[in-house]
């Protein structure tokens, strides 16, 4: 099973058995230690992660935080746990104190929900009053399952990691900041907009008159500039469409198929195509044999075949553009298009692809 669709299934457990967990060691039972377990690490070995880890701060004997992951005798990463139903804001000044009493260089704050990831960034050995990555397993996005990835046993790079921290931490921050002026233009912000056109004094009386009109004006942009890119991704696909419908009935193979050496060497198969046609081929294993099932990727598309032939196409991966989507032959072995929002959305799809590949087992069995 693919690492985000891991991540997917235990999202779907935390649903069954949040209601369940009235406690801070049921849910280090339930969630925690499942979740750190998925990520690569043997949670019962305690020479790699290690409970109730002793971080003495000072003069304080015995302070101990739930849980150290190892790395060479060392701590690298500090855990601190909280029950399912807590609010993490409170316990940030807990986390602090045992980050500065270790060598290690990251600290996780969970309630097994949400994660709260830190380092020193600003201060060496000094955590960050700000995570720099923070994930809410039950509303986690594609764009950090590759970040959350990086903590995985076998990735785990402090260089590495730390390194993407910094750009992580303050585009969140900068993200948040926008979100906050567009709901609620501050004062500054708005004489900073009408800054170049308004040659008056900025009083607190013209603030209160811009401010309705700013949110508006700022709200409108963002409607229109995801028109405008709607309209092209559409208007593409299109085009596309039109010029590829007919592709697979001119060839045979293919081994037959000349790819010109320029176009072919923009061609890169991303981690995405594959984990998607990993996806299509263990639903299609339950009629072909897997190793029936392969991939041709172009500059547009990846497309899946069936017994390396191009005529027998059975669908194509649109990953490359901003909104996903899978393209699945039908009888007549023309395109039905569907959007998808994360890669195991194909699952959904297990029916129209199974029927997809039946009209080819069909000629076979003729």
């Amino acid at each position: 099973m693919d690492f985000i669709d891991k991540v997917k299934q235990h999202s779907q457990k935390i649903e069954m058995v949040r209601g369940n967990l009235a406690t801070e060691e049921a849910t280090k039972t339930a969630l925690i230690m499942p979740f750190f377990s998925l990520l690569g690490y043997d949670v019962f070995n305690p020479m790699e992660f290690i409970p109730e880890f002793v971080a003495d701060i000072g003069t304080k004997k015995g302070e101990k935080v739930d849980y150290a992951i190892m790395n060479e005798g060392k701590p690298v990463i500090l855990i601190e746990c909280k029950a399912v139903n807590d609010d993490l804001t409170k316990h940030d000044a807990q986390l602090f104190r045992y980050f500065t009493a270790t060598d290690a260089k990251f600290a996780i704050l969970t309630n097994g929900i949400v994660y709260k990831f830190f380092t020193d960034l600003e201060e060496t050995n000094k955590m960050d009053e700000k995570p720099f990555l923070e994930i809410d397993l039950l509303n986690i996005n594609d764009m950090q399952v590759p970040e959350l990835k990086k903590f995985t046993k076998d990735k785990f790079d402090i260089d590495t990691i730390f390194n993407t921290a910094s750009e992580l931490k303050y585009s969140n921050l900068i993200k948040a900041q926008l979100n906050s002026q567009l709901n609620n233009p501050s004062d500054e912000f708005v004489r900073f907009i009408i800054g170049d056109f308004f040659t008056g004094v900025k009083t607190a009386n013209v603030v209160e008159k811009f401010r309705p009109i700013v949110k508006k004006s700022m709200q409108q942009f963002v409607n229109e500039f995801m028109n405008d890119k709607i309209k092209s991704i559409l208007n593409n696909e299109i085009e596309e469409v039109e010029t590829i419908v007919v592709a697979p009935e001119e060839v045979e193979t293919v081994k037959d198929v000349l790819i010109d050496e320029n176009v072919e060497s923009k061609v890169v198969t991303t981690e995405e195509e594959i984990e998607g046609f990993n996806i299509v081929r263990s639903i299609l294993s339950e009629v072909v044999q897997a190793d029936e099932i392969s991939y041709k990727d172009v500059e547009r598309y990846c497309g899946i075949l069936y017994q390396g032939n191009i005529r027998k196409w059975i669908c194509r991966l649109y990953f490359n553009s901003a909104k996903k989507s899978i393209t699945i032959s039908d009888e007549n072995k023309k395109e039905v298009r569907y959007y998808i929002e994360n890669i195991s959305d194909i699952y959904k799809y297990k029916n129209e692809l199974l029927n997809s590949i039946d009209k080819y087992l069909e000629k076979v069995d003729a």
